[in-house]
C-alpha cells in the first residue's frame, strides 16, 4: 500500500529522526499547535529509525510513517545510511523523506553521497522559525497528496 493511500483518515504519521532531545521536544510541541492533523513518533538515532520503519523489536506495532523528517547527522547509523536503505527497499521507497538541514550545505552533503531526498527544509533554530517550518512541511505534504508521483 502506498503511504498516500494509508492516509485516508487525514491523520499524518510523522517519524522524526532527531538526536537532540531539546529539538525533539520543540518539534513535538510545535506540531501539536499546528493545524495539520498528525501523530509524531520520534527516535534518536539511525538504528532506531530503521527498526521503526521495518517494524522490528519494540516497534513491532508501529504504524508505517507517512513522512519521515530525517536529521542527517546521527550517532551510529548515519542519516545518509538510513536514507540509502529507505530508497533501496521497494516497500519503503515511496515514503517521502524530508532532510532537515542546518545550513545551505546540508543538501549538497546529501547529494554528494549520490542520494536524493524528497525535500530539504532548513531546520528551525528559534521558536518563531517553527511556524515557517510547519508551513513548509504542510505545503510539501499537500503537494504530495494532490500531485502524487506517477508510478
Amino acid at each position: 500500500m502506498d503511504s498516500r493511500e494509508s492516509n485516508m483518515d487525514g491523520v499524518v504519521d510523522i517519524l522524526l529522526v532527531e538526536p537532540n532531545p531539546g529539538d525533539t521536544r520543540l518539534f513535538s510541541e510545535n506540531f501539536k499547535d499546528a493545524k495539520l492533523l498528525n501523530t509524531i513518533h520520534s527516535v534518536s538515532n539511525g538504528e532506531l529509525a530503521l527498526e521503526f520503519v521495518h517494524q522490528r523489536n519494540e516497534y513491532e506495532n508501529a504504524p508505517r510513517p507517512d513522512i519521515i523528517l530525517l536529521e542527517p547527522q546521527l550517532p551510529g547509523t548515519s542519516g545518509m545510511d538510513v536514507l540509502a536503505e529507505l530508497k533501496a527497499d521497494h516497500s519503503l521507497a515511496d515514503i517521502p523523506v524530508v532532510i532537515l538541514t542546518s545550513s545551505d550545505m546540508g543538501e549538497a552533503i546529501v547529494k554528494r553521497h549520490d542520494l536524493e531526498a524528497d525535500c530539504y527544509i532548513r531546520k528551525p533554530v528559534a521558536p518563531e522559525e517553527f511556524v515557517e517550518f510547519i508551513q513548509s512541511l504542510e505545503e510539501f505534504w499537500f503537494a504530495i497528496i494532490k500531485n502524487p508521483a506517477e508510478e
